[in-house]
C-alpha cells in the first residue's frame, strides 16, 4: 500500500487538490477491475479541518491534520493561487512537516507553482525543478539557488518531482502512477482522463513578453529597440553603440538583466512574432519567416523548434485550425 498525502495549502488551486485524489482513487478502481488489490491510500492533509482555497471561493475539508498524518510514501504539494509572497507566508506552518516527511523517506511532488512552497521549505536548494513558465522570472529572483528547467513538464531529482505549468501536473501524476504501478495502468488512466501521457515540454505554450523587471535603463532601451525592429538586421555592436556602452559590458549587463544573451533575446522576439502570425493569419511559412527577419529556412526552422519544441508547420497546424494540412 502506498500512502499518499495531498497537502491542502491555504490559497491552493482547487483542481490541484481534487485532481490528484481523483486520479489515484480511480487507479485503485482500475487495479481492482484487473483482479489486483487497490494500491493507494489517499488522504487530504492540512493545518486545519477546513481550508479556504482559490482566493476563498472554495473550502476543502481535510481528512487529517498534519500532526496526525504519520509517515507517508508520497507528499503532493498543489499549486497556490494569487500573490506568491502572501501564499508562502500563509503556508509557512506546513514547511517543517514537508521537510520531515522527506527526511524520513517520503517522495515529494510539487504541482505547477507549488514549487514555490517546496523551494521556500528549502527542499530545492541546489536542485533542478519545473514550474509554470509564466513564473520563471519571479521564481529565479526569489530562489536563485534553484535551477529552473526551461520548458520542462516533469523534473525528478533525489525523490523530488516537479511539474510545469497548469495542466502539466496531470503528466506528472501519470508519471508517478506508472512508476508505482505499470505502463498499462498509466495508459488506461491517460485514456480515461484524456491526457497526452508522454508530453515532455511546455515550450509550445510559452509566451515571451520580454524581461523588463529590472533597473538597467540602457538594457531596457536596447530591449525596446529589438522589439520594435526585430524584422531588421540587428547586431550586438550596433546596440552597444546605441546605448553608449562597450560591447563586452553591454553583453554582460544584458544577460544579467534579462537572463538571455542578446542573440537569444532577439531570437525569442522573432519567434514570438512568428507564433502570433501563424496563429492569426493565412501567411505561409516562408512569408512569416521573411516577415520576422529570417532569410534562411533551415536557420528559422531550427531556432523556432529549439524555442517552441515544434517545427513552424507543426505549430501552425496545431494553433490555426483553418490552415491545418
Amino acid at each position: 500500500m502506498k500512502n499518499i498525502a495531498i497537502l491542502v495549502p491555504e490559497t491552493a488551486v482547487a483542481e490541484g487538490v481534487t485532481g490528484p485524489r481523483y486520479l489515484f482513487t480511480t487507479a485503485n478502481q482500475f487495479l481492482q477491475a484487473a483482479g489486483k488489490e487497490p494500491l493507494f491510500n489517499v488522504k487530504l492533509v492540512g493545518t486545519q479541518k477546513n481550508i479556504k482555497v482559490q482566493d476563498g471561493v472554495y473550502s476543502i475539508a481535510t481528512d487529517v491534520l498534519l500532526e496526525e498524518t504519520g509517515q507517508t510514501d508520497l507528499v503532493i504539494v498543489p499549486p497556490i493561487f494569487g500573490d506568491m509572497k502572501n501564499s508562502i507566508m500563509l503556508n509557512e506552518a506546513s514547511f517543517p512537516w514537508i521537510t520531515d516527511q522527506y527526511k524520513n523517506g517520503a517522495e515529494v511532488a510539487s504541482l505547477c507553482v507549488g514549487a514555490f512552497l517546496l523551494a521556500s521549505a528549502g527542499l530545492l536548494n541546489g536542485k533542478k525543478c519545473s514550474t509554470h513558465w509564466a513564473y520563471y522570472n519571479e521564481f529565479k529572483e526569489r530562489f536563485p539557488e534553484v535551477e529552473i528547467v526551461d520548458g520542462g513538464v516533469i523534473t525528478e531529482e533525489n525523490g523530488i518531482y516537479s511539474s510545469g505549468g497548469a495542466n502539466s501536473f496531470w503528466n506528472l501524476l501519470l508519471y508517478i502512477l506508472e512508476k508505482y504501478t505499470d505502463r498499462d495502468t498509466a495508459i488506461l488512466a491517460s485514456k480515461y482522463f484524456a491526457i497526452d501521457i508522454d508530453r515532455e515540454s511546455q515550450a509550445a505554450f510559452m509566451m515571451f513578453t520580454g524581461q523588463k523587471d529590472h533597473n538597467d535603463e540602457e538594457v531596457k532601451k536596447a530591449q525596446e529597440y529589438i522589439e520594435e525592429n526585430y524584422q531588421d538586421r540587428i547586431n550586438v555592436e550596433e546596440l552597444a553603440e546605441m546605448v553608449a556602452i562597450s560591447r563586452r559590458s553591454f553583453e554582460r549587463r544584458f544577460k544579467q538583466a534579462t537572463d538571455n544573451t542578446v542573440i537569444e533575446y532577439l531570437q525569442r522576439v522573432k519567434v514570438e512574432a512568428a507564433k502570433r502570425s501563424f496563429e492569426s493569419t493565412r501567411r505561409n511559412i516562408n512569408e512569416v519567416m521573411f516577415d520576422v527577419g529570417y532569410s534562411d529556412t533551415k536557420a528559422f526552422r531550427n531556432v523556432f523548434k529549439k524555442i517552441t519544441g515544434l517545427t513552424p508547420v507543426e505549430y501552425r497546424n496545431k494553433y490555426n485550425k483553418d490552415l491545418a494540412v
